[in-house]
């Protein structure tokens, strides 16, 4: 996998996190940056480890699934992008409360929920021969990242870009598991 192809993976699986983020962000009165920077270390640590997690179940498993691979791979990426996209669209919603300071015990669950997709692409890696000394930092940075922003601008502007940034997300996995598939498949 290509460096392009591993910054456009973890921007669509930072989707997630970055739109709770932006809930995060709203319910802030005073956005801080070091505030930013926690909300985004706890989302950048689990989408970090759930590929690696993934990665090693994924390699335990290779030698029985290397001839359908590619399909896994595009089966748990449109799965996922599928959710996201499903999940961007208005359903009665409830806005995440979060107080001023930031507690363990609400951001390990948001931050489980959020990168459960990551442990699937962590399988995927493991057929694709992802190099993870590469992948892994870029996934986390990625989503250390774009979450802080999330909160920046969930406490600048509001909720209007959360459904976007899922809705978003989705479709670069979509795009992403295609590609991969087609790939094998040799038609690009």
């Amino acid at each position: 996998m290509k460096i392009i192809e591993l910054v456009i993976l973890s921007i669509g699986l930072a989707m997630d996190a970055f739109a709770v983020s932006i809930c995060i962000g709203l319910s802030m009165r005073k956005m801080t940056w070091k505030k930013a920077f926690v909300v985004g270390m706890y989302f950048a640590v689990f989408q970090a480890c759930m590929p690696l997690l993934g990665f090693l179940l994924g390699s335990s498993l290779q030698d029985k699934i290397i001839h359908i691979d590619h399909w896994i791979a595009f089966l748990l990426l449109a799965t996922i992008g599928l959710n996201m996209i499903k999940e961007a669209f208005p359903r009665k919603r409830t806005m995440i409360q979060v107080e001023e300071q930031i507690h363990m015990k609400e951001m390990i669950p948001l931050a489980v929920a959020t990168s459960i997709d990551a442990f699937a692409v962590g399988v995927t890696f493991a057929f694709l021969k992802v190099n993870l000394y590469v992948a892994i930092p870029m996934v986390g940075s990625v989503a250390l990242v774009m979450c802080m922003i999330g909160v920046i601008i969930g406490n600048l502007f509001g909720n209007a870009y959360e459904r976007k940034a899922q809705l978003a997300g989705g479709i670069i996995l979509m795009l992403l598991g295609a590609k991969i598939l087609l790939e094998h498949l040799h038609i690009i």
